[in-house]
């Protein structure tokens, strides 16, 4: 017994479907079409097996996979039971549900303690572990949807907004167009650019920085809601406005951060620069940048994401008939629900990108960053 590896995930995932066998069936008396002893006989056994072998000694990654085909492999026959069964699942259905997710926290936990030696693997499982996170999220959220009967009009199943997703690309694709590759994209460029210029002569000039700055702050924290207007008033209904409004929601983040990177600098290094016979833009060019670096890499993450949320915002305040933000307002109105969360998965989808590539940009740009080399 002292070399069996218990856990409390595995041990309350058996409580749970002994729980399960006292609250049998796993559907209710109404259910259009009945679960078969046999199916519910073997999502039983393969939850049991599973917590029951993932206490056997053995390596990490056995272990890992053991648990991750016995949750995912019961959950998906679970979530296959509620075809046309919609509101009828019982107790039972839930609390087997729920062991599942137990199974499936424990092989997180086992993956976690994986070691790779290759880069292809260390990448592999970065991407696999928060993969089954994500992943349980949408299995939990198409369980309590679909067998408790949650109304489609509050929260419509991942199923049925993948399924408009599907059926909705050339739409989605024209949004996208017009607000992504359009208001963001220049608007990001010509906030972010113009902030970081801006930092450099407020650097340079101590009047800028004295003047600019305070008045920085308080724009920064203008409601959306109150400059959207009337950028739309001023450049009019198409995307102009709505780049306005992102240049206006990027410039003051580049802008603080920039001259706080300027800054970031020691004096013993400035001192050795002047000792050199260094000028002011060779300073700037050879030490003070690459030592802000960090800094301009925190604002365009942070601007990844308010340039996205700002384009959106400012859509629902005058734009032609297309763009994200129009068609949320326009589907929400029609009580389209899944047409929304579909536009709101692609915003999601095309922030997590957008991020995604600044982040591996400043990777690769500030190597030599200890908080870089200690990841």
């Amino acid at each position: 017994m002292r070399h069996l590896t218990f856990s409390w995930q595995g041990v309350v995932a058996l409580l749970l479907c002994v729980g399960a066998l006292t609250a049998l069936p796993l559907l209710a008396e109404g259910a259009a079409r009945a679960l078969t002893d046999g199916t519910a006989s073997l999502i039983f056994t393969i939850v049991i097996a599973a917590a029951l072998l993932s206490f056997a000694p053995q390596p990490p990654a056995y272990r890992a996979t053991v648990l991750f085909i016995g949750a995912h492999g019961a959950a998906w026959m679970l979530l296959s039971a509620l075809s046309g069964n919609e509101g009828t699942a019982t107790r039972a259905f839930f609390l087997l549900l729920f062991a599942c997710w137990l199974l499936a926290w424990r092989c997180v936990s086992e993956l976690s303690k994986l070691q790779p030696v290759t880069t292809f693997g260390k990448s592999v499982l970065q991407l696999l572990i928060p993969a089954i996170f994500g992943a349980w999220i949408l299995i939990l959220w198409e369980a309590v949807t679909r067998g408790a009967g949650v109304p489609f009009i509050l929260l419509p199943p991942p199923s049925a907004i993948g399924a408009r997703f599907m059926a909705s690309l050339p739409i989605l694709g024209a949004d996208v167009r017009q607000t992504i590759f359009k208001a963001v994209l220049i608007g990001y460029i010509v906030g972010c650019l113009s902030g970081f210029v801006v930092a450099v002569l407020a650097d340079r000039i101590a009047f800028l920085r004295r003047g600019l700055l305070p008045i920085g702050n308080m724009v920064s924290a203008l409601p959306i809601i109150g400059v959207a207007p009337v950028m739309v008033m001023w450049f009019g209904f198409d995307w102009p406005s709505k780049a306005a409004v992102v240049i206006i929601m990027t410039f003051f983040p580049m802008l603080v951060n920039t001259v706080a990177g300027l800054a970031a600098s020691g004096s013993m290094e400035r001192d050795l620069m002047r000792t050199y016979a260094s000028g002011y833009w060779q300073t700037l060019l050879k030490l003070r940048l690459p030592a802000a670096m960090p800094f301009i890499f925190n604002a365009l993450k942070i601007n990844s994401t308010l340039a996205l949320i700002g384009a959106i915002v400012a859509e629902f305040f005058g734009t032609p008939i297309v763009g994200m933000g129009f068609r949320i307002s326009t589907e929400i109105g029609r009580m389209n629900v899944d047409m929304v969360w579909a536009e709101i998965a692609v915003a999601a989808l095309a922030g997590s990108i957008f991020y995604g590539i600044i982040a591996l940009t400043e990777r690769a740009v500030t190597f030599w960053h200890p908080s870089i080399r200690g990841g």
